[in-house]
């Protein structure tokens, strides 16, 4: 079969290599699209690969090709969405159900061969089905889509409270949705790009405010009533908006931290402060898994995702790359803000 395969830094190459088969217990799965994920650019980009050659990609959907012997959840035909973790059972937090502090795991298109292949195999208990009212566009978002639904549930949460959403990314709005979904009073997403917060109004947030503008915060007041908000989601990693969180939170507040930092940040003593006297609770959130496995998040995305209740855009999607010009995606990135939005590759094309 074809495949992308990562030679080494800045090197990844569409060649031939060997169609792998679906062992015992596993499901070989015909891949349509992937996701190119923020974690795999600099394991081509740079030197974060585990391992020379890989195939990565994790975020992917296809058809079920083949099956194992043992396998029963899912037949030859079935249109299915991948979930990458794969947790040893055995640790104790395996055995907690913690599944996504697992010490032991393997992690299909990071540590194992992924998806930006023609196909891929993996245990019958890493796809999930989904019906024919869900494009494999969007099967291919089931995992950043589960990722926002957990970091919803590391907190407390209950309807009728004011949300915040830091970060109109992805994550950002998959996540403004399932706090809609599950009762927000109202959801104000926090972005700098405005062409972001009107899309998360038109998805369904109750207001978009653009942290650049002057005078942003006392918009916010307005909002909330100078009280701040409830819950406060900060998905984009961002050192000003880790902080603006602790800044936004109203008294007993839960702050949930999804997105991932890339720099050293530090906190001022008034900064950290809001923690004391405001006497909110900060968590973070980590991958999207629970129990039994892999949990009721994506059993969720496959219903809500169905049903419309969960919106895609078609501008999730930046552009759509056959895997013979995989290459030329990752080249995208090499440029700060060229791509603006998901990069899929097409396996089929």
């Amino acid at each position: 079969m074809k495949a992308g395969v990562v030679h080494g830094v800045e090197d990844i190459r569409y060649e031939d290599i060997e169609t792998p088969k679906a062992g015992k217990g596993q499901v070989l799965v015909k891949v349509k699209y992937t996701g190119i994920c923020g974690s795999d650019i600099p394991r081509v980009n740079a030197d974060a690969a585990h391992y020379y050659p890989i195939v990565l990609g994790h975020e992917f959907s296809g058809t079920v090709a083949e099956i194992g012997e043992g396998v029963t959840s899912v037949k030859p035909g079935d249109r299915v969405a991948g979930i990458p973790l794969v947790p040893c059972m055995k640790c104790a937090d395996c055995q907690k159900g913690n599944y996504s502090l697992c010490k032991h795991y393997d992690f299909i298109g990071s540590r194992a061969f992924g998806s930006y292949a023609e196909y891929v195999a993996v245990p019958e208990k890493n796809v999930v089905k989904f019906s024919e009212e869900v494009s494999f566009e969007k099967g291919a978002f089931f995992e950043p889509a589960t990722v926002a639904l957990h970091g919803l549930e590391r907190t407390d949460y209950k309807g009728g409270k004011n949300v915040a959403i830091l970060g109109g990314g992805t994550i950002g709005l998959l996540t403004m949705q399932w706090a809609k979904i599950f009762g927000a009073k109202q959801v104000v997403v926090f972005d700098i790009v405005d062409e972001r917060l009107e899309l998360a109004k038109r998805l369904g947030a109750t207001a978009g405010v653009n942290t650049l503008k002057e005078g942003f915060m006392d918009e916010v007041k307005a909002l909330t009533d100078n009280a701040g908000f409830d819950y406060v989601f900060e998905t984009a990693g961002n050192t000003i908006t880790m902080k603006m969180a602790f800044e936004l939170a109203a008294n007993k507040a839960e702050v949930c931290f999804i997105g991932t930092p890339t720099k050293e940040l530090s906190f001022s003593v008034k900064e950290w402060e809001n923690m004391n006297r405001k006497e909110f609770k900060l968590t973070g959130s980590w991958m999207s898994y629970s129990a039994p496995f892999p949990g009721h998040e994506w059993e969720l995305v496959a219903h809500y995702f169905a049903t419309g209740e969960l919106k895609f855009d078609d501008s999730f999607i930046y552009k759509k790359f056959p895997l013979s010009q995989i290459d030329q995606a990752f080249e995208l990135y090499k440029t700060p803000g060229a791509v603006k939005g998901k990069l899929l590759i097409d396996s089929e094309a």
